[in-house]
């Protein structure tokens, strides 16, 4: 049972950055906006998060330095895809090479290195519960951020009216134009947003799960949390638990390894990909359920006064 609770606490952990990148990339796909950059975003904001905390030693300033990479890296691509009406897919592409390219480029004098030892979290009163503390209440407070943040996400797509704006954005951005909404500012602000949170994510990689900086850090989480989106069917609540079961695939792993289970570790490291994979092959035996819950204008560019 101890090994069970330690496997849920490590999935946790491992989810996190796949639902601040799921999430972000919502936002955007809400809005009509399909970015492929999201692993070059992540990168960057790695590479910028960690050499923020390997000065300031501080979780806080990491993240915000991270969030601010992933903006502008977002801000230049709505500027692209929204005002230039570049290609979203080429543009996105073009991102995420960049984004490797750089990252590489700038954390040639970080590799190697490593953040200090951080003191354990604990939830006071709720970390010694058997089984459910080691599992649950011994997290980095950006795991429960996390959570609430899926939960704010829920009520503003949903309930709020700037959320069912996005939302009709992505359906028609035509008829909201119409309505005298700014379909192209508000789809660069979801665009800014959503690199945010992505930039969050890769600084979270470098500066908590890691934390440690080396070339292509993210290893495909950037193309998994764009799966996620179409895995989840653009719910916020479900890109959260996508997040912890792929982060409990790529756990498990570690887990068999750990218990001297004969794999080739080549095959074990396959396991997140390859259930990306099989979960995307299944959904898209249903093209109908899919055409239903996407964004209809996703991917598609937008021509005030056309």
């Amino acid at each position: 049972m101890d090994e069970f609770a330690l496997l849920i606490a490590a999935s946790l952990l491992a989810g996190t950055p796949l639902a601040l990148a799921g999430l972000g990339l919502l936002i955007n796909e809400r809005a009509g906006v399909l970015n492929l950059g999201a692993e070059g975003m992540m990168l960057v904001a790695a590479v910028t998060g960690f050499a923020v905390a390997l000065g300031t030693h501080s979780d806080i300033l990491s993240f915000a330095a991270g969030a601010a990479a992933g903006a502008v890296l977002a801000a230049a691509f709505g500027w692209l895809v929204i005002w230039l009406n570049t290609n979203q897919y080429a543009t996105g592409l073009a991102l995420s090479l960049f984004g490797y390219g750089f990252s590489a480029f700038v954390g040639v004098a970080y590799v190697g290195q490593k953040l200090a030892d951080r003191a354990p979290y604990d939830l006071p009163g709720l970390a010694q519960i058997p089984f459910f503390g080691p599992a649950l209440f011994k997290q980095h407070p950006m795991v429960y951020l996390t959570i609430a943040l899926t939960g704010v996400l829920v009520w503003f797509l949903y309930k709020s009216r700037a959320g069912l704006v996005l939302r009709a954005i992505g359906e028609s951005p035509e008829s909201a134009h119409a309505l005298g909404y700014k379909v192209r500012w508000l789809r660069l602000a979801a665009v800014v947003v959503g690199g945010a949170l992505c930039g969050v994510a890769g600084a979270f990689l470098s500066v908590v799960y890691a934390p440690l900086w080396v070339e292509g850090l993210t290893a495909g989480r950037g193309w998994i949390a764009l799966a996620l989106t179409t895995f989840a069917t653009w719910r916020p609540i479900r890109v959260l638990l996508g997040a912890y079961l792929f982060g409990g695939v790529t756990m498990l792993q570690f887990h068999l390894q750990g218990q001297g289970v004969q794999i080739a570790a080549q095959l074990l490291a396959m396991l997140p990909y390859l259930a990306t994979i099989v979960v995307l092959a299944l959904i898209s035996r249903n093209a109908a359920f899919i055409r239903i819950n996407m964004p209809a204008s996703l991917g598609k560019p937008f021509h005030p006064g056309s």
